[in-house]
């Protein structure tokens, strides 16, 4: 059964909508994986993470694209990289699906 959790816990996480800036290759990962470069405007900044989502995307096919992520999570170490957020997608198996906006919306604006 899934843990249920308070509407404070769920006010903790900070999720943001970011645009894809830069895409990288990440063959140092233990699972296929891109490094992407993702901003979130003025009062964030530009922030980096890697993203298992190479089964669905191709790398020129994700910069300009929108993604949400969740930007207040502590920095994680992926092999030789440093993960400063976490890009939300629909997973099944090995398959990740990236959520994004239906409509293109500022950068840094806040998911409630």
């Amino acid at each position: 059964m899934e843990e249920t959790i308070t509407w404070g816990d769920f006010s903790k996480i900070d999720m943001r909508v970011g645009t894809v800036i830069a895409v990288y290759d990440f063959p140092e990962a233990r699972n296929p994986s891109y490094k992407l470069e993702i901003d979130f405007g003025s009062e964030i900044g530009v922030r980096k993470t890697s993203a298992q989502i190479t089964e669905k995307y191709k790398k020129e096919e994700i910069i300009g694209n929108q993604v949400i992520a969740v930007v207040n999570f502590p920095k994680k170490q992926i092999a030789n990289f440093m993960s400063e957020c976490l890009i939300l997608g629909a997973v099944e198996k090995s398959s990740v699906v990236l959520i994004q906006p239906q409509m293109k919306v500022p950068n840094g604006l806040k998911i409630s």
